[in-house]
């Protein structure tokens, strides 16, 4: 396992290196106010960055990055959330466009105030970002995260396993629009293989940091076939070396899919009830009752509800459906 690619890539974790180097050089000239520090998280920056074999010729293979790059911007602490958010991220889009263009992929920066992170320690995205990352500029994670607690996989909520199905299902949905192009479907064909078997390891407290640990604990689990096992180590697979073709199609996607919610909403017990204060939230963040069927629960579990109404008649989402999702994501 190299530091940034899953494998043995000299060239790729050099153009990483260089990347991480150009980043983090021209937003420390750029002096943004109110900004603490960048690291790089996501699949390179904990060391299971994808790399593409992409034929350039009858005899020449060129291996390429295929994840996108996710840098995590800190602000300073004790700022206005929504302006600093809006005004750094503003300050950093060229920086993006710059290197999207140079490295073929996506560079993205979500930018989080330290009473963010904070206010959303305990889900998988935070606790993955503290324990693999890598510092860009300014002040490192060492200084950034100090303030989180390193949690232990096995203690994720169970929501976060309803999160990630809602995640992983609405991908599964887009991947049914029109025009979409091959290497998308098979991308959330794939991450819909992988979310499945995620969202049963953190149900069960099974979760582990690491994708092959977690394909070595679904195989040890009695309670997942050995087929649903091989499907998901080579998920993990295509995860690190992607090809053009999909690890399964979509019907099986869409059955592991189905299977993992009902596994999932049968280890959740009282997780999914109904509160003054899941009400709330959905008025406040979307100016409406929504469904009066579902009025009262939690708004991951509201908006997990119509994707598998989606999933069951293979549907893909309305708009309003994807404001939901996107807004509750």
């Amino acid at each position: 396992m190299g530091r940034h690619v899953a494998g043995e890539c000299p060239e790729l974790e050099k153009l990483v290196e260089e990347a991480i180097a150009g980043v983090g050089s021209e937003i420390a000239a750029l002096s943004v106010p109110r900004l603490w520090g960048v690291v790089l998280g996501g699949g390179y920056g904990r060391g299971e960055g994808g790399v593409k074999r992409v034929e350039r010729g009858e005899l020449r293979v060129e291996s390429t990055l295929s994840n996108d790059l996710d840098f995590f911007a800190i602000t300073e602490e004790g700022v206005p959330e929504a302006e600093t958010v809006a005004a750094i991220g503003a300050a950093l889009q060229p920086v993006a466009a710059k290197w999207s263009q140079t490295l073929g992929v996506d560079v993205d920066f979500a930018v989080k105030t330290p009473a963010r992170l904070k206010h959303d320690e305990a889900r998988l995205m935070v606790q993955e970002l503290v324990h693999g990352y890598v510092d860009v500029c300014g002040a490192p994670g060492e200084t950034l995260f100090a303030g989180l607690a390193r949690r232990a996989p096995e203690s994720l909520p169970w929501m976060e396993a309803a999160r990630l199905l809602m995640n992983r299902g609405a991908g599964l949905l887009l991947a049914l629009e029109a025009g979409r192009t091959d290497d998308f479907i098979a991308r959330n064909i794939n991450k819909c293989i992988l979310g499945a078997g995620d969202a049963y390891l953190i149900s069960r407290g099974l979760y582990r940091w690491r994708a092959t640990a977690r394909a070595t604990a679904l195989a040890a689990d009695a309670g997942v076939s050995a087929d649903a096992a091989r499907l998901y180590a080579r998920a993990v697979e295509w995860k690190f070396r992607p090809r053009p073709e999909p690890v399964c199609d979509w019907e099986t996607a869409r059955e592991a899919w189905r299977n993992a919610r009902t596994e999932v909403a049968a280890a959740g017990g009282t997780n999914d009830g109904r509160s003054l204060r899941s009400a709330a939230r959905w008025l406040v963040r979307r100016r409406t009752l929504g469904e009066l069927a579902t009025f009262g629960r939690d708004p991951v579990m509201r908006v997990l509800a119509r994707i598998a109404r989606g999933v069951e008649d293979r549907a893909p989402m309305s708009a309003d459906l994807v404001r939901d999702w996107e807004i509750f994501n």
